[in-house]
Order: structure tokens, then sequence, then C-alpha cells
């Protein structure tokens, strides 16, 4: 007799794939989003071929608010990058669970 338990299938490592490939792909486009939406609520100009001064509180960010928004010219890359980095996910979690379940089959008395 075997007192083994049987192993969990582990999706907690996929999920958390998942996330990060996902994290990968949509950063630069957070990131420029971030930053116009932080110049619009202090009333700065914001344009991808110019630093403009935006004062917050007491600091100047207008050449960090516009290298931000910049980075978001990145997303051309990481979108279809993520995408692509999805679908190896999505395949690889579909035949890791169906070699699992056929495992799971194969041990049980």
């Amino acid at each position: 007799m075997s007192t083994e338990q049987p192993v969990n299938f582990p999706w907690r490592i996929y999920w958390l794939l998942f996330g990060v490939i996902v994290l990968f792909a949509l950063a630069p486009v957070l990131s420029a989003l971030f930053s116009g939406l932080l110049a619009e609520v202090n009333g700065c100009t914001l344009t991808e071929h110019d630093m403009h001064p935006c004062m917050i509180g007491d600091f100047e960010f207008g050449g960090v608010i516009s290298f931000f928004f910049v980075l978001g010219l990145f997303a051309l890359a990481t979108l279809p990058l993520g995408g692509g980095a999805l679908i190896v996910w999505l395949a690889t979690l579909i035949i890791h669970r169906i070699a699992w379940g056929r495992m799971q089959k194969g041990s049980t008395p």
C-alpha cells in the first residue's frame, strides 16, 4: 500500500508566469499612461519630442515625466513579444496538463 498523497498540478507557477509576461508586455503602456496622467493632473505640457518644465511640489519632474512617456514606444516591441510568450505559455500549459492528467490516471491503482 502506498501512503503517498497525489501531487497537485502546479497552477501557482503558471499563474505567476502569466503575470510576469503580462506585466512585461504592458509595462511601457502603463508607464506612458501614468506619466500622461501625472502631467495632466499637474497642468503640465507633455510631448514626445520636447521636455517641458513640470513642477510638482517643489521639484521639477519635466524630464522624468517626458522620459517615461517616451518609454511607451517600447510597447511596439514588448506587446508582440508578450503575445508570443503568452502563446508559448498556453501551449506549455495545455501539454503539461494533459501529460499530468495521464500520469495521475496511470499511478492510481
